[in-house]
Order: structure tokens, then C-alpha cells, then sequence
């Protein structure tokens, strides 16, 4: 790997650490408030809702700059977003505003690995940084968990107690918290700036930005277009959806099932994060972009797998359940993660590529998220929600796995000169 691609892995660490901390913060933050539970379940579609609406324009603008320089305009954002939080603005609508840093964030963090490195290290490539990423999520939930748990929270309040200049109206440990990740989110930023530029050519973006809607379309269109292309975004979109959303179910099962407080329940998010760290890293050294699609079956155990949660109520068989859980996701989403990122990069461009992915990602996100945090408002329990997310996610890879199947059966030539390439790609770089 070139010397650029681990500061890419640094600087993607801290960032994410703050992230997936912030999201527990947020919880809490939420909670002691005195907010409806549905609020809390809708931080998830929050976050997701600038990834959707500024999808077409991301991609674009990561496109037409160095992408080291749109990681560290993106953690500004993140930066500006927590510090909203701790105004009287509604936590929901700030934390959309971290989601507006996060959605410029990743067409960047993910087209600059296509500029850097040759296709044949793709896969590896997105192993070691979905690795790294879920080792961050571990990291985040945990560290944000403890931020706000009694015997953080004391000191860090304390410390702030000694800096009455600083006039930022602290007074929970939420809040205490929120001020920490800020320092989080600037050692990131420091990081952004040491990114090396990677010489690719940068594409144009127009003046009048609505004038990226008709290319975006077209984009979106020819992606789903692909024999491949088609497959490999609409299992990773249904497998970020309901991710994106497992991670608040979790802590609101533990609560419901074990009785946990928020900062023992993100103990449990950091559980399947550790599984999916396995997966991802077995999956980087063990698959090639040409086998991706044979992943696809792993989508539905891990469905009906979901569905079992209901019947744990121990810690102890809890945790490696969620770690297996985990496990299958990891091996599933790296390998067709690469194989989207190779059909987008060769179709349009990095950057446009990935923010389409996002687009769909998102969009699939901000509907669960939605329709969960509704269900929870008209009084669904957290049992309910987990069996509707397991036989939902199981039955929708079965569809995607009959699609790829009709496919193969259909368009054979047409998919075997797709794989070609990729195996080609793959071998040679």
C-alpha cells in the first residue's frame, strides 16, 4: 500500500471515532432532555437526510477538488454541527447538520481509494478501511458511552468548571461531551491536511449546481443499469439500511431486554462491530472482486438471524451471538462494496459513483429510519421492530439473489465480459 493510504486510515479513524461516540452522546443527550423515544430513534434518519438530499452535488464537488481538502472541509462541518448541540437549537436539527459533514465526508474518503491505489488492491484496500472504520465504531460507541456514564462525565465536568471563559453552557455530561468530540473532530481535520494529492484529474463542476440533477439521474440510471452494477448496489443498499438502524435498535433492545442504561447498552453496538471487523478483514484477504456476488446468501442467515434476538435475555449468550451477527455482515458488504466501487469508477468516476451509492444507501436508511421511529411513536416495541427488521432484510436479499440468478440465466455473455473485467482488473491492476 502507498505511504498516503494509511494517513487516508488515520485520518478516517478519528473522524469516525467522533461519529459513532457522538451518536451515543446524542441518545443521552435526548434522554435527558426528557425527549419521546421516537426522537431518539429518529437521529438515524437525521443523519442520513443531507446524504439524500445533496447527493447529486457531493459527488460532484469531490470530483472537481482534492479530496483531502473536501475531508477536511467535511469535518468542519462535523465540528460546526457540535457546537450547535449545545445551543438552544433542537439536537435533531444540529445533528443534521453533522450529517451534512458526513455526507460530503464519504465520496471523498471512498473515490480517493480508486485515484490511489490499482484495481487489484481494491478489495484489500476496502477491508483494511471497513475494518478500521468498524474498529472506530467500536472504539466510538464505547468511548461515547463512557463520556456520558457517572465516572467520566464527573471529571470532564469538573474540567469545565475551571474554564468559565469559555461560555459554552455545559451543564450535563452530554454536553460535556459533545465539547470533548469537537477535539476529536480537529485532530481528523489535522490529518485531512496531510492527505497527499494523488495527481488524478479533477472534473468540472458546473456554476449552476442544478445543473448536476439531469447528470446525477443519469448516473444513478446507469448504475442500476449494470448487470453487476445493479446487484452489488442494491445488496449494499439494504445491508447500510438496515445497519444504520440496527445500531439504535441495539441499545433499544438491551434496554428492553437486559435492563442496560445507554452507557452499557453501547457496549453491545461495539459487540457486533467486532464481528464485523472479522468479517471484513477474512473477506479482504480470502475474496476477488469476480467472486463477490457468491456473498449474496450470507444476506439472508443474516436476516433470520436478526429474528432471534427476541429470544436472548442473557448477556453472556448475547455477546457472541451479535459478534457472529457481525461477522456475516463484514464478509457480505466488503466484497460487493469493491464491486460497486469498480463498476462506478469505470462507468462515471469515482466521486459520483460513490455519492450514488450514498444516495441509495441513505435513502434506504432515512425510510427504515423513518418507519421505525413512526412505529415507536404509535407505541411498536423494540421486539416488534427487530422481527420486522429480520424478515424484512432476509427477504429482500432472497429477491436480490433470484434477480442476480435471472441475470445469469438472461444475460449470461453480457455478465461473464462484466466479470472479465474485473478479473482482469484484479489480476494486473
Amino acid at each position: 500500500m502507498k505511504r498516503g493510504f494509511y494517513t487516508i486510515m488515520t485520518a478516517q479513524f478519528f473522524s469516525s471515532l467522533a461519529d459513532n461516540a457522538l451518536f451515543v452522546v446524542a441518545v443521552e443527550l435526548l434522554r435527558t432532555r426528557g425527549a419521546p423515544e421516537w426522537q431518539s430513534a429518529a437521529l438515524v434518519p437525521m443523519f442520513a437526510l443531507f446524504y439524500v438530499v445533496l447527493a447529486p452535488f457531493v459527488g460532484a464537488f469531490a470530483d472537481a477538488r482534492p479530496k483531502g481538502q473536501v475531508m477536511f472541509v467535511s469535518n468542519a462541518i462535523k465540528v460546526l454541527g457540535c457546537l450547535l448541540m449545545l445551543t438552544s437549537l433542537h439536537p435533531l436539527l444540529a445533528y443534521a447538520i453533522v450529517g451534512l459533514g458526513a455526507a460530503a465526508y464519504s465520496p471523498a474518503k471512498y473515490g480517493i481509494l480508486t485515484e490511489l491505489l490499482p484495481p487489484s488492491q481494491l478489495v484489500k484496500a476496502n477491508g483494511w478501511i471497513e475494518g478500521l472504520t468498524i474498529a472506530s465504531i467500536i472504539l466510538g460507541v464505547v468511548l461515547g458511552g463512557q463520556l456520558v456514564g457517572p465516572l467520566v462525565s464527573g471529571h470532564l465536568l469538573a474540567w469545565e468548571s475551571k474554564l468559565p471563559g469559555v461560555g459554552l453552557g455545559i451543564g450535563t455530561p452530554a454536553e460535556a461531551a459533545i465539547a470533548l468530540l469537537v477535539l476529536v473532530y480537529g485532530v481528523a481535520a489535522w490529518f485531512n491536511t496531510r492527505i497527499p494529492r494523488t495527481g488524478a484529474a479533477l472534473r468540472h463542476m458546473p456554476r449552476n449546481a442544478l445543473a448536476l440533477l439531469p447528470d446525477f439521474w443519469i448516473c444513478n440510471t446507469r448504475l442500476w443499469r449494470d448487470r453487476l452494477g445493479q446487484i452489488s448496489l442494491s445488496t449494499t443498499t439494504l445491508f447500510w439500511g438496515v445497519s444504520g438502524n440496527l445500531r439504535y435498535i441495539v441499545l433499544a433492545w438491551a434496554a428492553a431486554a437486559l435492563g442496560y442504561s445507554t452507557t452499557q447498552a453501547s457496549s453491545l453496538v461495539g459487540v457486533v462491530a467486532i464481528g464485523t471487523a472479522v468479517g471484513a478483514v477474512v473477506a479482504s484477504l480470502r475474496m476477488r472482486l469476480e467472486h463477490a456476488t457468491g456473498v449474496m446468501p450470507l444476506g439472508i442467515a443474516m436476516g433470520l438471524l436478526v429474528v432471534f434476538m427476541n429470544f436472548i435475555d442473557n448477556v453472556w449468550v448475547a455477546a457472541p451471538f451479535l459478534i457472529a451477527l457481525g461477522a456475516l455482515g463484514g464478509f457480505l458488504v466488503v466484497p460487493m462494496n469493491a464491486l460497486l466501487q469498480h463498476r462506478g469508477h469505470n462507468l462515471m468516476g469515482a466521486g459520483r459513483s460513490i455519492a450514488v451509492q450514498n444516495f441509495n444507501e441513505q435513502a434506504c436508511i432515512l425510510f427504515l429510519g423513518f418507519l421505525y421511529s413512526f412505529s415507536t411513536g404509535m407505541g411498536l416495541s423494540a421486539f416488534g421492530a427487530i422481527t420486522g427488521f429480520g424478515v424484512f432484510v432476509a427477504g429482500a436479499m432472497w429477491l436480490i439473489l433470484r434477480w442476480h440468478r435471472r441475470n445469469q440465466r438472461d444475460h449470461a455473455h453480457e455478465l461473464e465480459r462484466l466479470l472479465e473485467i474485473a478479473r482482469r482488473d484484479d489480476l494486473h491492476g
